[in-house]
Formats: C-alpha cells, sequence, structure tokens
C-alpha cells in the first residue's frame, strides 16, 4: 500500500482551515499535517472538547480527507530558546505569551506542548512534529569562546524541560517528532546523537525528517535515513537550492530576505532544489517507513497555489514502493 501524502497547513494558516482542506482535497492529498496555529487547530480547546475535535474530523471527512499528524512548532520553539523576545511575541499566541516574562513562556510553551499530546490522542494520532528550542543555538559560531560546561548545560536544559512533556507523550501513547532544523537543539548529524543521548533514547522523542535543513549545510539526508532508522517517525518533502558557486553568497543567508538573488541557498518548492529524492524513498522504503509523505510548500519565489499540486505530482510519481520480489527471483530454476 502506498504511504498516503499530506499537505502540511503551516504555510497556509492564513487561510480558514476548510478552505484548505478544500484546496488540498481538490489537487489529490490523501489528508493533512494539520498546524496548531491559524483557526487550524488549538491544543487548548482539542485537549478537552469533544464536539471541537468532532468539528475538525468533520471538516476532514467533507473532503475525503484524514490527518496523519498534527504539529506545533511554534510553541515547541519557545519550550528552551533563550532568549525569549520579540521574535517570539510574534508567532506566540497570547495565551502562551501572557506578560512576556521568558520563564512563564517557555512554561506555558511547555503546557500547550502536553496538550498537543493530548490533542493527537483524542484525534487518533499518533505523531506530533514540532522544534524544541535550544538555549545553546546561539552560540553556534563558538565566540566569543564558549565553554564546554556551557554547551553540556544547554543540553541538560533540554532534557530537563522535555521529560515532562515526554512523559504525557507516553501517558497517551503519542510520539514526538523532532524536526532536526538549525536553532534547535538538534540541527545537524552530530547534535541529533548528543539529542538523543541527553533524552535517554526514550521511544517517545525520534525525528522528523526534513532533507532541505540538511542539503545547505552539506549533510547526507540519506545516509542520515539510514543511520537513525529506527528514529524516523515522521517525513516532510520540502527543498533547498544551493547558490554559493560564485564567491560571494554566503551559506549563513547574510541576513538577506529568502531569495533575493545574493542568497547562499534558498527553500523551494519540492523537486525544484537539490534534494536527492529518488535515493531519499528508496532509503525509506529500505528503512522500513510506512508513515506519510508529508509535502511542506516553502518557496518565496513561487505561488504556493502552484508549488502545492506540483508537489504533489512529484512525489507521487517517485516515491513508489518497494518490489513485492527481487528482480532476479525470476532467474530461480524451481
Amino acid at each position: 500500500m502506498a504511504r498516503p501524502i499530506t499537505l502540511f497547513t503551516g504555510q497556509w494558516a492564513d487561510l480558514p482551515f476548510e478552505e484548505v482542506a478544500r484546496l488540498a482535497s481538490g489537487w489529490g492529498y490523501d489528508g493533512l499535517e494539520i498546524a496548531c496555529w491559524g483557526d487550524h487547530l488549538d491544543p487548548w480547546r482539542g485537549a478537552e472538547d469533544d464536539a471541537y475535535i468532532q468539528d475538525r474530523l468533520d471538516v476532514l471527512d467533507r473532503y475525503g480527507l484524514k490527518v496523519y499528524a498534527i504539529s506545533n512548532h511554534l510553541k515547541g520553539q519557545a519550550v528552551c530558546d533563550d532568549p525569549i523576545d520579540q521574535r517570539h511575541r510574534d508567532m506566540l499566541s497570547d495565551r502562551v505569551w501572557g506578560d512576556g516574562d521568558p520563564e512563564g513562556v517557555r512554561r506555558r510553551a511547555a503546557e500547550e506542548m502536553k496538550l498537543t499530546a493530548r490533542t493527537a490522542a483524542r484525534l487518533g494520532v499518533s505523531t506530533v512534529v514540532g522544534f524544541t528550542g535550544s538555549s545553546i543555538w546561539k552560540y553556534v559560531a563558538m565566540f566569543p569562546p564558549v565553554s564546554q560546561a556551557a554547551v553540556d548545560a544547554g543540553y541538560q536544559d533540554f532534557a530537563d524541560r522535555w521529560n515532562p512533556i515526554l512523559d504525557v507523550f507516553d501517558e497517551v501513547g503519542v510520539r514526538f517528532a523532532h524536526e532536526v532544523h538549525p536553532s534547535e537543539i538538534a540541527y545537524d548529524y552530530w547534535t541529533t546523537v548528543r539529542a538523543l543521548e541527553a533524552i535517554g533514547h526514550r521511544a517517545a522523542f525520534g525525528l522528523n525528517w526534513d532533507p532541505s535543513h540538511f542539503v545547505w549545510q552539506d549533510l547526507d539526508p540519506v545516509g542520515f535515513l539510514l543511520d537513525f532508522a529506527d528514529r524516523i517517525y515522521h517525513v516532510d518533502c520540502k527543498d533547498t537550492k544551493k547558490r554559493l558557486g560564485n564567491g560571494r553568497n554566503g551559506r549563513l543567508g547574510s541576513h538577506l530576505a529568502w531569495a533575493d538573488p545574493h542568497r547562499g541557498w534558498d527553500f523551494i518548492s519540492t523537486g525544484r532544489g537539490d534534494v536527492p529524492w529518488e535515493d531519499a524513498f528508496r532509503a525509506l522504503n529500505a528503512i522500513g517507513y510506512r508513515g506519510p509523505l508529508s509535502v511542506e510548500w516553502e518557496d518565496a519565489g513561487l505561488d504556493r497555489l502552484v508549488g502545492a499540486p506540483e508537489a504533489l505530482a512529484f512525489v507521487r510519481r517517485l516515491a513508489t514502493d518497494a518490489p513485492d520480489a527481487a528482480f532476479d527471483a525470476a532467474f530461480a530454476s524451481r
């Protein structure tokens, strides 16, 4: 059975949930990865309100869609981040922001992540995708000099803040899929190793594989799948295009806006960039991943009404199932 192909609603949260469901259904998506912002999904209501949960399911049913995962990147980001500042004020709800006291923001963000797990379970969903935030991302340049003790403290802070959240995930039978992404506690290969160690390799904490964040860092997204096979809980299909060859465009982006031609790379619609998709889908077959393939549209140079249906066709064409038998089985004499 082919893996379902879903649309992540995070970049569509300016539209009403029902409108996004209508669009996705019309394009031929199998379901949605529903974002917990805009009017798409409210974990504070979803954790307790039966009528609200039924309303979300009814919308999906009207358009022949299913929900395979929900995502709460924005609130997860605030669980560990330091500093908490205007960037967070701009993306957090009033309920989580409160009076803006940083520790209060972190505490309320953690509470929302617990409620997100409960909402997922009530929707019949087993995976929540999101970010963790990080108190040590600010040290990524390692200057001014950073002590090993400060780095170690960052991983301990992550474990201290996320273990109680993951206790609730365990309680309700839901897993958290952390998106390996710059600005998070795990943003590349070795920080993923360290984060898993910090959390004690507990089963509630796994990974959302989004190759767009690997390509611009010159990491191997396919090798990552093979090495972390037992931790790949979800897959987002997003692409990156590098433009580093002229000696001027930098890998760190130069504080330039998305799609500025002087940037060294850009997120780009799935299938138009440098991700080795065919090798990746074959690797997903090899590790036995049967979950959804969720298209995440991010492309400042392409209309999303063009990119989303185009990406669906691209993924459906390449992401075929593995064969039932090896090709050389036909050579057997008996």
